[in-house]
């Protein structure tokens, strides 16, 4: 049974007006990555890209060579984040542009990035510049603009059903009303049944059964166990005494410790797909009130992938499926792609994690007839 393997793709890696107007004129994700600056010793940054270069997702060559690279490293398909603010949409014009020009020829699949848009980024969380509003003909709204994309035949389909995620359900007001209308409208359009996913980002163990969603993706890192039960445990004094000094503002954890607990997690009953990041850095992005899992490695990275694959991924054994935060996270240091600190070696980890795997489930040719 091969793996699938479905990365996060974050699209902001082209100028649009409103980041012009919000960031000033002509940011994009790498104005945060070239920026970076260590925090503390030992801290590397920036971390910048080297085969793809400092790519502008409009460039038609740079999404097939992203597509190829993922391909030829076990990477089956990517989640394109997807900005809808009632009927306006932002980033939009890569996605677009794979839909409409039918290349790459890679598998996709959408998420709806449903907060509201804010300076999160630079620590103003509170200051909103694109809000969300929710209400009935919006949702209908919504999933007839997302019908074109069901209906591609690259599309993810999971029992013959296009998949679509949520990255946080309890931001809508009534997510079984949403859930509901969603299916209505997709069956009146033709595209059928859809398989809905929550995605477990901020909040956890809640049956997406119970909300009208089919099941749950969890999210890597999960700050319920990074954050709430690493605080305390003297990681980040222990660094500090090491390399004798840390940032006040950032806070340190250790990216082994992370790993070790999201795979001592036990898979809930409810459906459920499992993930891993590559690393964690948001430095770049938040100059103070940063999170960095310090250690980070391709080796603990394929650990990390190794134990999930050999666990089934969805936690329960019906399918082979893992999620990855993510291809192109550049600006929170969760990138698969290409670096200037680990070269090729996440990718490569992944790659080796799914052939170690293969190998282990192969027969031996000793019994075969």
């Amino acid at each position: 049974m091969t793996t699938e393997v479905v990365a996060f793709y974050l699209p902001q890696f082209h100028p649009i007006p409103e980041n012009d107007a919000w960031w000033g004129r002509g940011f994009t994700e790498w104005t945060n990555v070239v920026a970076a600056r260590p925090s503390f010793l030992g801290h590397i940054q920036p971390r910048l890209p080297t085969d793809l270069g400092f790519y502008d997702l409009r460039v038609p060559e740079t999404r097939e060579a992203q597509a190829e690279l993922a391909r030829s490293h076990g990477v089956t398909a990517f989640c394109y984040y997807h900005y809808w603010f009632e009927g306006r949409r932002l980033l939009e014009r890569p996605f677009n542009e794979v839909l409409k020009s039918g290349r790459p020829g890679f598998p996709f699949m959408l998420c709806w990035a449903n907060e509201n848009w804010t300076r999160l980024w630079d620590g103003r969380d509170q200051e909103i510049l694109m809000p969300q509003s929710h209400s009935l003909e919006d949702d209908r709204r919504h999933l007839r603009t997302l019908a074109p994309a069901f209906a591609d035949p690259r599309y993810v389909r999971w029992d013959g059903k296009p998949v679509f995620l949520v990255y946080r359900t309890e931001l809508l007001p009534d997510p079984r009303r949403t859930a509901d209308v969603w299916r209505e409208e997709a069956m009146g359009l033709g595209i059928g049944e859809i398989t809905l996913g929550r995605v477990e980002s901020m909040t956890w163990n809640v049956d997406p059964r119970s909300i009208g969603f089919d099941f749950a993706v969890e999210f890597a890192p999960r700050w319920n166990l990074a954050v709430a039960r690493f605080a305390g445990r003297g990681f980040a004094e222990k660094l500090k005494r090491r390399l004798g000094r840390s940032s006040v503002t950032n806070v340190v954890y250790s990216y082994d410790e992370l790993v070790d607990r999201m795979l001592g997690v036990s898979a809930p009953s409810y459906p459920f797909v499992r993930c891993a990041c590559p690393s964690w850095d948001n430095t770049p992005r938040r100059r103070t009130g940063a999170t960095v899992f310090h250690g980070a490695s391709p080796a603990a990275f394929k650990r990390w992938v190794s134990e999930l694959v050999a666990g089934g991924g969805d936690g329960g054994g019906k399918a082979k499926r893992i999620f990855i935060n993510s291809w192109n996270e550049w600006a929170e240091g969760a990138q698969l792609e290409p670096c200037s600190v680990f070269g090729h070696g996440f990718l490569e980890a992944l790659r080796d994690a799914l052939a170690h795997d293969r190998a282990t489930r192969a027969p031996s040719r000793a019994h075969t007839a």
